[in-house]
């Protein structure tokens, strides 16, 4: 397995919301943070609670979220 680099919640949160703002539809889409799954041992231990969608429809910020919190929980972890 690849170790991912430690983040904290206001880094984390803000990268998340740069990838999410950066996919098709989801320009006006943010996240207030990301919450620690606190039984995950390996991998991604953090999941994306609550997503603001603004003026974004509901279908593309659950593939954008879904898209994100996969490419972005394979560098990162939470601390």
């Amino acid at each position: 397995m690849t170790e991912t680099i430690g983040k904290s919640n206001a880094e984390l949160t803000e990268l998340v919301n740069a990838a999410l703002r950066g996919q098709p539809g989801c320009e006006t889409a943010r996240i207030t943070g990301v919450r620690l799954m606190p039984e995950v041992r390996n991998g991604r231990n953090w999941e994306i609670p609550n997503v603001v969608i603004g003026d974004s429809l509901i279908s593309d910020v659950d593939r954008a979220v879904i898209t994100v919190q996969h490419r972005l929980g394979r560098k990162f972890h939470l601390i």
